[in-house]
């Protein structure tokens, strides 16, 4: 638990953001520190002290920081060690002694990059850059600064802008100047805070402009802050911009009280480039009226101007920056030779791969050739089954249409009997007619003979009428025996349904005499002629009828096929107009068809009717028909009350 909140901290303050400092939250990573069950949650609680304390107190932060960096050296926590020395090269860099501070951060991005950490290098580039914005060396600082905006997350970006910013504005390239520090008040905005030294910047591109008034307010409003936000670092930083700025406008009074503020507040925290700033002010500002104590400014300016900038700290920071130059030089000399060695071995790899290839080209060459004549072999197999296939699926969709033709057979033959019953008896009582008229003519009257005449000939007209009446039967069931055009020809829907619909009665009742159902129709006359391929709706009406006919009882058997219902059997057909759709239906009382099996009746083969009764092929005909008709056909099914088949075909 202490870890991971020790954690949680360092990712808050991972980007240098400085937060307020508080005894509560001093007081509460003290107790973490105390209460730190392992190495590595210790060190990571000095790494927060040393990063909070920083604000105001480097001794403290440096003390927290050495003792981190000891532990974590000693057990090689090398993410704890890229930290530690990120922040203690910040304090030292507050503090000004600058060749310490530059020796930390360059020790920092040894370590991760000798770590792969360099995710962790964030305030070490902070510290570093800022370090060369005190040596007045802009461009190196802008280098480490941009390197730092590339390892940072959201707080760490706010400081990276700020420094970038300050950076520019020593290079009085003021337009980028703005442009960085405006990104870093977005930046902290993003994270709920107010970065006072943001606005000592804006206020010195103020300067710069010529902008006096606008730079004052940008001081005051920094001051404000930092004071809020109990910062001294920051609030000796603005006493000294806006007692400078006093000084300039030929206000000295207000800029010794400035001054003095900022010299005794930057002597608390020991911060030794403000307090050169203040004491320098002071000097000028008393030289007018008080030698002696401008003087004694002076003696304390000229003491830490060599503290911060004395002959043996340039030489410090001379041989540190010229070892970490030589250092960068030599990691580069090391990537170039790798990168060649690289390239040597990758050429030779490349050369072996070549030839693992080039092998294993001829190889397969060898056995594509084979698989090909073994492909080619197999190929005239397929086509061959495949031909097989299809013969057999159109000998399949023959026998559906034999076996719709087979249940009309029965009805055909039934329905042709009564005409032929009629021209056989007419015929014969004509014979039996004109045999009278022949033995009688001489012994008829006129009008008996006439009368006779009237007869045979009354009979002829009704041979006649139930000739076509045959004629019309037989050309039916040719027409329906026939594959078809596929032609859509205006055709009655009312009397199509009608016609199968007898036609399948009389079909079963021929096949089995005890059958009987109950047959009631409802037939839209506003429908008329529409046009469809009058054999393949003929088709599908009769399948439907067919299959109602099947599921309903058949007496005196009882009941429904397998079930104990006993109420009269009947199919209902009907047809109704809906716009420009017509609606056939067929509805039966039988026993329904079961939910399981219900999404499966369209697919082709699926049959529930035993074997040899049917091929499978009747309903997904009748699918494929309605569809290429533009149509639907759909099922509605209850077990217990009976199924309806609904047909839709469009119509123009």
């Amino acid at each position: 638990m202490i870890r991971k909140s020790i954690f949680i901290f360092l990712f808050l303050f991972a980007g240098g953001l400085a937060y307020t400092q508080t005894r509560q939250v001093v007081d509460s990573l003290k107790q973490q520190l105390a209460d730190a069950k392992d190495d590595t949650s210790r060190i990571n609680a000095q790494i927060a002290l040393c990063l909070l304390y920083r604000l105001g107190n480097t001794d403290s932060s440096l003390m927290y920081g050495q003792q981190a960096l000891e532990s974590a050296s000693k057990i090689k926590y090398f993410r704890g060690q890229v930290t530690v020395l990120g922040f203690m090269c910040i304090a030292m860099e507050q503090r000004g002694n600058l060749p310490k501070s530059l020796e930390l951060g360059f020790t920092a991005l040894r370590i991760a990059e000798e770590n792969n950490l360099k995710a962790l290098t964030g305030p070490a580039l902070d510290g570093i850059g800022e370090a060369y914005i005190i040596l007045k060396d802009y461009p190196k600082a802008i280098s480490y600064l941009r390197r730092y905006l590339l390892h940072q997350n959201a707080q760490g970006l706010a400081y990276a802008y700020f420094d970038l910013g300050v950076a520019f504005s020593g290079l009085n390239q003021l337009d980028s100047a703005n442009f960085y520090e405006q990104k870093a008040i977005e930046a902290f905005k993003k994270i709920n805070y107010e970065e006072p030294l943001v606005y000592q910047a804006i206020g010195d591109i103020k300067i710069k402009s010529g902008d006096l008034s606008n730079a004052l307010d940008y001081y005051q409003m920094s001051l404000s802050i930092a004071l809020k936000n109990n910062e001294p670092r920051a609030s000796t930083y603005a006493y000294n911009k806006i007692a400078a700025l006093y000084k300039t406008t030929g206000e000295p009074d207000s800029a010794i009280r400035y001054a003095q503020k900022g010299f005794e507040e930057s002597r608390l925290i020991n911060q030794k480039k403000t307090i050169l700033e203040a004491a320098v002010l002071l000097s000028e500002l008393y030289e007018p009226k008080d030698t002696k104590v401008s003087l004694d400014y002076l003696k304390i300016a000229t003491s830490y101007k060599d503290s911060l900038f004395g002959a043996g700290n340039i030489e410090a920071v001379q041989t540190l920056v010229t070892q970490e130059e030589k250092r960068q030089s030599e990691i580069a000399a090391d990537k170039i030779a790798f990168r060649n060695q690289l390239k040597q071995y990758g050429l030779i790899g490349v050369l072996v791969i070549l030839l693992i290839v080039a092998f294993f080209l001829y190889r397969n060459n060898r056995k594509e050739k084979a698989a090909k004549r073994l492909l080619q072999n197999k190929n005239e197999v397929i086509e061959q089954t495949l031909d097989h296939l299809k013969l057999t699926q159109a000998q399949l969709v023959q026998s559906e249409k034999m076996a719709s033709l087979g249940e009309l057979t029965a009805g055909i033959a039934h329905e042709i009997q009564n005409p032929l019953n009629f021209v056989n008896n007419f015929s014969e009582v004509n014979n039996e007619l004109i045999d009278e008229v022949k033995d009688q003519r001489e012994k008829l009257k006129k009008e008996e003979l006439d009368a006779l005449l009237d007869d045979i000939f009354c009979n002829n007209e009704k041979i006649i009428t139930h000739g076509k009446r045959a004629d019309a039967i037989v050309k039916g069931m040719l027409q329906h025996s026939r594959s078809g055009s596929g032609q859509k020809e205006p055709t009655d829907i009312n009397a199509l349904c009608d016609e199968y619909l007898r036609l399948a009665y009389h079909g079963l009742r021929a096949k089995d005499k005890t059958f009987n159902v109950k047959i009631e129709t409802s037939f839209d006359d506003s429908i008329g002629k529409i046009n469809v391929v009058t054999q393949d709706i003929g088709r599908v009406v009769l399948n439907l009828i067919t299959n109602a006919f099947y599921a309903v009882p058949l007496p005196p058997k009882g009941g429904f096929r397998g079930s104990d219902y006993s109420h009269e059997p009947t199919v209902w057909v009907s047809t109704k107009k809906e716009g420009n759709k017509i609606l056939i239906k067929v509805r039966d009382n039988g026993p329904g068809i079961p939910a399981n099996i219900l999404e499966k009746i369209f697919q082709p083969f699926f049959t529930t009717k035993p074997a040899g009764e049917g091929t499978g092929l009747g309903l997904s005909l009748s699918y494929d028909i309605i569809k290429a008709h533009g149509g639907e056909i759909k099922v509605e099914s209850k077990e217990g009350e009976g199924t309806t088949f609904i047909i839709t075909i469009p119509f123009t």
